[in-house]
């Protein structure tokens, strides 16, 4: 999963970029208005971290152009100032849920996750395709009674595939969900990171749940 991240603050931008690399997000950072505004408006995220006050544009008025450009990506704002009618205004501008200075992060991850499964239609927290459960909020999957073990990265692969499971992702679409701004491609870094996760989700007896389109991309789905 890609995110954004727009946070002024030097200390608390680092501190959330450090959290959420480490659970395993690709994130792009930005510390002031129009440089976010230049992210937004430029690539598709799976949700945005969004500071009220900015620098240039503040949040309330990047939301509202986010909006106006028919982007639908879940915003979830960041703001020191909790009266209602600061809440109000930045709900009624396109923002999909607030978060108010000081946070727990384990309660910001929580709502990521939220916005991150209601962005892509699913109700339910796990994920679930033939006999396998991945759980984006424990970080297990599981297949039958066999415990899983994946990276980070390999856990997102699966994770943004099983979210579209049925459907066809292209690698292009992959690579910017899995990767950040500043990672360089490599060609074949997909085709192997997709065969790790398959051989691990996959022993000998089990149907295939993930399916490479030649010049198209990879899809989840039960095939006979």
């Amino acid at each position: 999963m890609r995110l954004l991240l727009v946070e002024d603050y030097e200390p608390l931008r680092n501190s959330l970029t450090r959290g959420l690399r480490s659970e395993g997000y690709a994130l792009d950072v930005a510390a002031e208005g129009e440089e976010a505004w230049w992210f937004m408006s430029s690539n598709d995220y799976d949700a945005i971290i969004l500071d009220r006050m900015l620098p240039n544009i503040d949040g309330v008025e990047l939301v509202t152009r986010l909006r106006a450009n028919q982007k639908a990506t879940p915003v979830l704002m960041l703001t020191a100032r909790d009266a209602i009618e600061d809440r109000v205004e930045g709900l009624d501008a396109g923002a999909d849920d607030y978060l108010t200075k000081p946070f727990a992060v384990p309660e910001l991850l929580a709502r990521l996750r939220s916005l991150v499964r209601r962005g892509h239609g699913q109700a339910e927290a796990t994920i679930h395709i033939d006999n396998l459960t991945l759980d984006p909020s424990a970080k297990t999957v599981k297949r039958g009674d066999r415990n899983i073990q994946l990276s980070p990265r390999e856990f997102q692969l699966l994770e943004f595939l099983l979210r579209r499971q049925g459907a066809v992702v292209s690698r292009t679409e992959l690579w910017e969900h899995l990767y950040d701004f500043e990672q360089d491609t490599v060609s074949n870094v997909l085709d192997v990171l997709v065969g790790r996760v398959r051989k691990k989700i996959q022993a000998a007896d089990e149907v295939n749940l993930i399916h490479t389109r030649r010049g198209q991309g990879y899809i989840a789905a039960i095939e006979e």
